[in-house]
């Protein structure tokens, strides 16, 4: 386990090939624990905190979904790797992407987990009202619990002690991110137009699509990605927005098979 002295705070789990975990909105490296044990038995993986999240530097002056590649590519050139596999969620597939875009000869393999290259109107309306209730003062644990609607799957709820401890964490989190940063992220994600630049993806690509996904349900979503090259496509079942914590058995799995099998 390595800890950055840079302004991008990281970790490091296991040996082999390394992959790179790229967090989503409102979320950093911590957000991965899940399927760490799982991965790192095959992988050298690294996680880290974007921007303005977690113990990365707290600096949110114009952040750009550029900014934060420029930020991962950074990180793989201080780890003296020549590539990685990258694997982005949500937010962070829209870094993913966009790394393989601008940097392709640092990225290996690319797996963009529940995410797209441009978000549609009702996203970007969704996002902007979790900014609304901020500025509102909504109290936050119901602030949570709006957002875990949207993100969990509807068994996520039936389990009232698990609910409430969830949201306690989440409200009680010791490296919670600033209001403005969250602002600045769904900024980011908002003004971002990825399609007319995927044709220039080379990297063998898997697209992960939760069954129960709201916010990027694959039957919306799954024509956007046809101008990547090498494409492969999976839906992982008993998952919503968040499929490495609804599923992340299925989700390991997956990777694993991508990366080592493919």
């Amino acid at each position: 386990m390595i800890f950055n002295e840079s302004s991008n705070y990281y970790q490091e789990f296991g040996n082999g090939e390394p992959l790179i975990l790229i967090a989503g909105l409102a979320s950093d490296s911590q957000s991965w624990l899940p399927v760490v044990v799982g991965l790192s038995k095959h992988f050298r993986v690294i996680i880290f905190d974007n921007r303005g999240v977690g113990r990365s530097s707290n600096d949110n002056t114009n952040i750009t979904i550029q900014k934060m590649t420029d930020d991962c590519a950074d990180l793989i050139r201080h780890l003296n790797l020549s590539s990685a596999n990258i694997l982005g969620h949500s937010m962070g597939g829209i870094i993913a992407m966009d790394l393989a875009i601008r940097y392709p000869n640092l990225v290996k393999k690319l797996i963009l987990e529940a995410t797209s290259p441009k978000l549609n109107m009702r996203n970007i309306n969704v996002f902007n009202d979790w900014v609304s209730y901020l500025n509102m003062g909504m109290d936050k644990k119901l602030w949570f619990k709006n957002i875990f609607y949207w993100i969990f799957l509807p068994a996520f709820f039936d389990d009232a002690v698990m609910l409430n401890q969830s949201i306690d964490m989440s409200v009680n989190y010791p490296y919670p991110q600033s209001d403005i940063s969250f602002k600045n992220q769904i900024d980011a994600i908002s003004k971002i137009n990825l399609l007319p630049n995927l044709k220039k993806i080379d990297a063998d690509t898997l697209v992960m699509y939760g069954e129960f996904d709201l916010l990027f349900p694959s039957n919306e979503n799954s024509l956007l990605f046809n101008d990547i090259t090498h494409l492969q496509t999976v839906t992982i079942s008993n998952a919503a927005h968040s499929i490495h914590v609804d599923n992340p058995v299925c989700f390991t799995n997956s990777v694993i098979s991508f990366i080592i099998d493919h």
